[in-house]
Parts: structure tokens; sequence; C-alpha cells
């Protein structure tokens, strides 16, 4: 009976350790998967599109916005700001690389799921002239609010 049960307890450790990978927790596996949000046009610019956040290794997340309708040769800055899209803080909380021909990456030093947690939102400027302007906005939420 003590060798079935010591048994047991070293197949329940090998399952444990086989789906724990070296260097990751397992809140960090099941946080893997990219959420794509939509991005939607604001003040009848015609811009719209998606925003495809990828979690990444030490607590960061790649943000790829590609827009459809945006103007050729025009930089127009993004950010991440809290709150939503309806009740965007205008304090950028982190900057994005400026949507250039509709596109833009960006890698910021910030988790997706704390992103999500801290009811983000991602906005497009429609030039860093009229930087007061937004053309696009896209609220960061994964289906059901969370990417566990």
């Amino acid at each position: 009976m003590k060798h079935t049960t010591f048994a047991r307890a070293a197949v329940a450790a090998a399952i444990t350790v086989a789906f724990i990978q070296p260097g990751l927790a397992a809140e960090d596996k099941a946080a893997g998967k990219p959420v794509t949000i939509t991005i939607m046009q604001q003040n009848q610019s015609g811009e719209s599109g998606t925003a495809t956040l990828t979690p990444l290794e030490g607590n960061k997340t790649k943000v790829e916005i590609s827009l459809k309708s945006a103007p050729a040769g025009v930089t127009q800055p993004a950010h991440i700001h809290d709150g939503g899209c309806a009740s965007l803080d205008p304090k950028p909380k982190q900057g994005l690389d400026n949507v250039v021909g509709g596109k833009s990456t960006t890698v910021v030093p910030v988790g997706l799921q704390q992103l999500i947690d801290g009811k983000t939102a991602i906005n497009v400027h429609k030039s860093t002239d009229d930087i007061k302007t937004y053309v696009a906005c896209g609220d960061i939420r994964a289906e059901g609010g969370s990417t566990k």
C-alpha cells in the first residue's frame, strides 16, 4: 500500500513538471495567446482596423496596429491610455511607434494581462501637427475580460 501511494505521488509530480516549462510560470503560459482588438474610427476619419497584442517573455507585449484608410505619407502618433475609448484619460500611459501608412509595431514593457486588467485603450491621432484630433480608438479587452 505504501508503494502504491508513493507511485501515485511520483506520477502526479511528473505530470506537474511536464506542464511547467522552465523559466515560465504557469500563468505566463496560459497568457501566451495573442489578443486582437477592433479599432474603430473617431471623428468621421474613416480609419479603422485592428491591433494585435502578443505577450512576450519578460512581461512585455508586442502591439501591431493595422489601419485601413490611413492617409499616405502622414505620421500619426499612437498611444495606450487608461480608460476606454468613451472615457479616455488624455495623458498617455504608454507611447507606441507612430502609425505610418496604416502600420505600427511596438514592444512595450508592460504585460498583456496588466493592460487588459487596467482597462486601457489604444488611440491614434490625426497627425503630429494635429495631435488633439483622435482618428481611431480600440478598447484593450480579451474575450471574457482575461487572458487567463
